[in-house]
C-alpha cells in the first residue's frame, strides 16, 4: 500500500473518529432502545435476530440514509429538517405508547410466546431508520464542508459500520448476559458460579431498566428532533424555549445543562407522542377501526415478566 493511500485512509479514520464522538449520545439512545425488541424471545432466536435488525441498520445507512443525506446536501438542504421532524415525531409515537403501556393502557398487544418476529424485527429497523438517521446527519454536519464528495461519502461509510458494530455489539453482549451467567453459574469454581448467579438473578432487573432508558431515550431524542427542527423550518419559539432552559442552568455546570436539556425535550416528545396517539385513535374511530401499535416490542412494564 503506498504511503499516499496510507495517508487517505488515515485521514478518512481521523475524520470519522471525530465525527462519530459528536453521536455519542444517539448510540447509547440506539444500544439502550434495541434490546427491549429482543428480550422474551427464545435463547436460541436472540442472537439471529439481533443480526436481522442489525442488517437492517446497514441497509439503512448504505440504501436509504447516506445516498439521499448526501442527495439533499447537495441540491435540496432545506428539505433535511422537515425529514428529521417526521422521524423524531414517529419516535415520540413510539415512545408514548410505550408509556401509556407501561401505566396499563395497552393495545392487545400479544404475549411473548406468540410474539411475531417479523413484525418485531421491522418496528426495530424502522426505529433504527430514525436513530441512524440522526446519527449520520450529525457526522455529516461534523465533517470538513471542502471535503470533496468522495471523502465525505467514505467518512461516513466508515462511521456508518462503526456505528452499526457498536450498537449491535453491544445489544448482542446485552441479550446473551443471562446465558453467560448460567454457564458461569455451572462453573467448579466456587467464586465463579456466585459471580454467574448473582448475573442471573440480576437481569430481569436489567433488563427493565434498559426497556425504561430506552422509552425515555425515545422521547428525548424525538423531543429533540422535533424542537431544533421546527426553529430550523421557522417556529423559533420551541428551541427558544429550549434554549433559555439552557442558558438558566448553565451556571450550574454542563451535566446539569445536558440533564434539563433531556428533561425538557423528553417532556416535549411525549407531549408530542400522546397527541400523536390521540389523533390515531380518533382517526381510527371515525373509520371504525381498532388500530394495533404491536411491533413485536415489550413494553416497559412487561420486559422483566
Amino acid at each position: 500500500m503506498s504511503v499516499g493511500l496510507l495517508a487517505v485512509v488515515d485521514d478518512i479514520l481521523s475524520a470519522a473518529m471525530k465525527a462519530s464522538a459528536k453521536t455519542a449520545g444517539v448510540v447509547i439512545d440506539d444500544a439502550a432502545v434495541t434490546p427491549q425488541y429482543v428480550h422474551g424471545l427464545t435463547p436460541a432466536r436472540e442472537l439471529p435476530v439481533v443480526a436481522k435488525i442489525a442488517l437492517g441498520s446497514i441497509v439503512n445507512k448504505f440504501v436509504i440514509i447516506i445516498p439521499i443525506a448526501l442527495m439533499l446536501t447537495a441540491w435540496a438542504p432545506q428539505v433535511l429538517p422537515f425529514l428529521l421532524i417526521v422521524g423524531g415525531t414517529y419516535l415520540c409515537f413510539e415512545g408514548a405508547e410505550k408509556v401509556l403501556e407501561w401505566f396499563g393502557f395497552g393495545h392487545g398487544h400479544e404475549e411473548a410466546e406468540a410474539r411475531d418476529e417479523k413484525k418485531l424485527v421491522l418496528g426495530a429497523v424502522r426505529t433504527d431508520l430514525i436513530l441512524s438517521t440522526e446519527i449520520m446527519l450529525i457526522s455529516l454536519a461534523s465533517l470538513d464542508t471542502n471535503m470533496g464528495m468522495g471523502m465525505t461519502l467514505a467518512v461516513l461509510c466508515v462511521i456508518a459500520l462503526l456505528m452499526t458494530g457498536v450498537v449491535y455489539g453491544a445489544v448482542a453482549l446485552l441479550v446473551k448476559l443471562d446465558d453467560i451467567g448460567l454457564k458461569m453459574a455451572k462453573n467448579k469454581e466456587k467464586r465463579v458460579r456466585h459471580t454467574g448467579t448473582r448475573i442471573v438473578r440480576s437481569m430481569p432487573a436489567v433488563f427493565r431498566t434498559i426497556s425504561i432508558i430506552g422509552t425515555i431515550a425515545m422521547l428525548w431524542v424525538g423531543g429533540h428532533l422535533v424542537l431544533a427542527n421546527l426553529g430550523e423550518v421557522g417556529w423559533h419559539v420551541p428551541v427558544d424555549m429550549l434554549h433559555a432552559v439552557e442558558g438558566f442552568l448553565a451556571p450550574l455546570g454542563a451535566v446539569v445543562v445536558w440533564f434539563g436539556d433531556t428533561l425538557v425535550s423528553a417532556i416535549a416528545g411525549l407531549i408530542i407522542g400522546l397527541t400523536v396517539v390521540a389523533l390515531v385513535l380518533l382517526v381510527a374511530k371515525i373509520f371504525g377501526k381498532k388500530p394495533s401499535f404491536n411491533e413485536g416490542g415489550e413494553s416497559p412494564a412487561t420486559v422483566a415478566h
